[in-house]
């Protein structure tokens, strides 16, 4: 186990912050405590890197978990990069990308809803940071066909899955 990490057992739960804080510091990740419900970081992904958001919700005990690939939307590929989203989401599982009305950002977007304790294990961070990256260096590729190759929606996520099917 790493440094941080360690102060977790694989059996023991904390705070959803706290624990995605402990999880970036051991992986030697940027970090930072923004409020007692928000965590910012960043992850160098296989394309880019990406600014990850945890914003804690305490009322419903739900944790929502952003990861921002910093690409923009301009207005005149915005129809396009809307119906990029609608078959990408289409194919997702967990989460969903979507493109934020403030700022025209791309995101990929992730709720959890925790338990009564509100708690969340280590295994659960683990994977709600990897899946999160992982669906963004999947659908990146298609996102660039679109938004500056001008290839069609589908022409891009086709493309882009024929990639990352090759990829080793």
């Amino acid at each position: 186990m790493r440094p941080r990490e360690a102060e977790y057992a694989s059996d023991e739960d904390a705070a959803p912050i706290e624990m995605l804080a402990a999880l970036f510091e051991a992986r030697g990740w940027d970090c930072e405590i923004a409020a007692e419900d928000e965590m910012v970081g960043e992850v160098q992904g296989s394309w880019t890197k990406y600014q990850l958001r945890a914003i804690w919700r305490a009322t419903d005990n739900v944790l929502q978990f952003l990861c921002l690939p910093d690409i923009r939307v301009t207005d005149d590929k915005r129809t396009n990069a809307y119906e990029l989203l609608s078959l990408i989401n289409e194919q997702m599982w967990l989460g969903h990308f979507d493109i934020w009305s403030n700022g025209d950002v791309l995101l990929y977007r992730h709720g959890v809803l925790l338990g009564d304790d509100g708690t969340l294990s280590l295994q659960q961070a683990q994977a709600l940071v990897e899946c999160a990256i992982d669906e963004c260096d999947r659908f990146y590729p298609a996102f660039q066909f679109v938004l500056w190759g001008d290839k069609s929606p589908r022409d891009a996520l086709d493309a882009a899955m024929v990639d990352a099917a090759g990829e080793a």
